[in-house]
């Protein structure tokens, strides 16, 4: 039913941004005061709508993001350009496996500082068993013992979730990370339970309709910490390429953010997955030297399947809009010259 009227509000929205000619600030005004009376402001919180088809690249992420199927989410930034696309970039999504990036970005800042080091071993944490939702944390015991450098590399390239929470652990729980987040200057982010509580008990709640604030956070949030982490604003230059290295030899999503880019992109990312939601987060890095930072999030649409083809379009869109976007910045400007990080900065 929610879908359906969604669905029916985004059209008429649409409709009425292209042909209504009154001032912008009463246009603004008009829409956000409909999707409140239709939707309560929840589901707003706090996104306005006026900016969504601004341009010809945004028109064409919201077609393909049409929440008839399930709320999308999309934040985008050339990291060169400083051009940005947001859909639904204040809402909160689940982050899922999209947390890990946080998770090793904590421990690296401790390693940086000599609280730890990469060659510290701690256990694997491997679940037990237990019924959803009968205790506040799922029970674990401890496994084979791995190096945090190891521990790091399959939490990212194979999304091992025994690794992530032996480094949760050995970083002090979900509110170090937190912690880490807000002292960068990241509020809509808030990791709650560990893996395997999380997975234990997913389910509870469909996030195509409804917002769960716990373990969660807002594609803007994210794809300005994957900014700040390119740019090497969080951690020192060893520690960043640990990070950026792991995230270019991803081996989960292979049909999300790299499944249709050209042959000569780069891509370092991280995915995401529960109950009916899928996710990808991660850079793009572009022949011409370009890198592009990309957070979508995809509830609903019938399919894991089809949440996949859906974020592997809109990476496509948003490779192919920027790219437009750039050739137009030159032919302006011919004598500019792009001045981002190495291409192939993430490693091999």
């Amino acid at each position: 039913m929610i879908a359906h009227r969604l669905a029916t509000f985004c059209s008429a929205t649409l409709a009425a941004l292209v042909l209504v000619a009154a001032p912008a600030s009463a246009r603004n005004d008009d829409v956000q005061s409909a999707f409140d009376s239709t939707f309560g402001t929840a589901l707003r919180a706090p996104q306005s709508l006026d900016t969504l088809h601004a341009t010809n690249l945004e028109a064409r992420i919201a077609d393909l993001a049409n929440p008839a199927r399930g709320r999308i989410g999309v934040a985008a930034v050339d990291l060169t350009t400083g051009e940005e696309v947001m859909l639904l970039g204040d809402q909160l999504f689940p982050m899922a496996s999209t947390s890990k990036v946080a998770v090793a970005a904590t421990y690296l800042e401790m390693v940086d500082r000599g609280q730890a080091s990469l060659s510290s071993e701690y256990a694997l944490l491997l679940p037990v068993a237990s019924a959803k939702f009968s205790s506040p944390k799922a029970p674990v015991r401890p496994g084979n013992y791995m190096q945090a450098l190891d521990l790091i590399e399959i939490m990212i390239t194979r999304s091992s979730n025994p690794a992530t929470d032996s480094l949760l652990a050995a970083v002090g729980g979900p509110s170090e990370v937190n912690g880490w987040m807000r002292r960068h200057g990241f509020k809509d982010f808030s990791i709650n339970r560990d893996i395997a509580t999380l997975v234990r008990d997913d389910g509870e709640v469909d996030p195509a309709t409804r917002i769960d604030p716990r373990d969660a956070a807002t594609p803007r949030t994210m794809v300005k910490f994957l900014q700040g982490l390119y740019r090497g604003d969080f951690l020192s230059p060893q520690s960043r390429q640990v990070l950026l290295s792991a995230m270019s030899r991803t081996v989960t999503g292979k049909r999300r953010i790299p499944a249709l880019m050209p042959y000569d992109a780069r891509v370092s990312h991280k995915t995401g997955s529960l109950n009916n939601t899928s996710s990808d987060i991660g850079l793009i890095e572009t022949p011409d030297g370009r890198t592009i930072a990309v957070a979508i999030y995809v509830t609903g649409q019938g399919t894991r399947a089809a949440r996949e083809a859906k974020i592997a379009e809109i990476a496509r869109a948003l490779y192919d809009g920027f790219a437009a976007r750039a050739q137009e910045s030159l032919i302006k400007n011919p004598n500019r010259t792009w001045t981002s990080a190495p291409y192939g900065v993430g490693g091999q």
